[in-house]
Formats: structure tokens, sequence, C-alpha cells
């Protein structure tokens, strides 16, 4: 396994994407927030059909997490909506599309724009 930090992390992001991917995912998006989050690197957002696809979606993150020796905590099992799998430097969000409408994670992390601010103007 790569030693050096961002690398490991873009080859952890990476096979993330594909495992989802492969079981089906919809909506996948990778978001970096680094320096803006002080619990994470990067989170990695996706859709599933249902309750059993969400817990074959995390299933498929965790073993990818345990290919880089990470632990993998799953929250959210018992409403099976939403579910936050924690693998300390990436946090893949699992979600029923309805409920992702509803958090808008995309938007409250995007990045912000600085319009007005221009000390040039």
């Amino acid at each position: 396994m790569n030693t050096d930090p961002q690398q490991r992390l873009q080859a952890l992001t990476d096979q993330l994407v594909t495992a989802l991917e492969d079981k089906k995912a919809a909506e996948i998006l990778t978001i970096d927030v680094q320096g803006r989050c002080s619990f994470s690197d990067r989170f990695v957002l996706a859709n599933a059909r249902n309750g059993r696809h969400l817990k074959a979606l995390s299933q498929a993150v965790a073993g990818v997490g345990h290919q880089f020796d990470l632990p993998a905590t799953v929250e959210g099992m018992t409403a099976l909506e939403w579910l936050v799998v924690d693998l300390q430097d990436v946090i893949v969000h699992l979600f029923l599309p309805d409920i992702r409408e509803q958090f808008q994670l995309e938007r409250l992390w995007q990045q912000p724009t600085m319009s007005g601010n221009d000390p040039s103007e």
C-alpha cells in the first residue's frame, strides 16, 4: 500500500467509487473537504434504490476500507434511509434519493464563491 498520504487518499477514493459503481450505486459524487472539515478529508456520496441496496453498498464500502486496514463504522442501519460509513479520512454517505435531496450535502459542502470581494475593484 502506498505510504504517501495524498496518494493513499486518492487510491482509497478511487477504489470506493469503483466498488459503488460495481454495486450499481447512482449519482456518485466525491467532495474534497480538506481544510474545511476537522474530521475528514473527503466525502463520497451515492444513492441507493432501497434499504437492501443501502446495506449492500455499505458492505462493499466496508470491504474497501478493510483492504486499506481501516475500521469501517456504519451508522444509520436502523432507519435505512441514510447510511454513513466512516473510514477516517473518507466518509461515505449512502442515501435513498429523497433523503439526499432533503439534506443537500452537496450544497452545504460546495466551495464558496467570492463575489464582490475583489480588492482590485
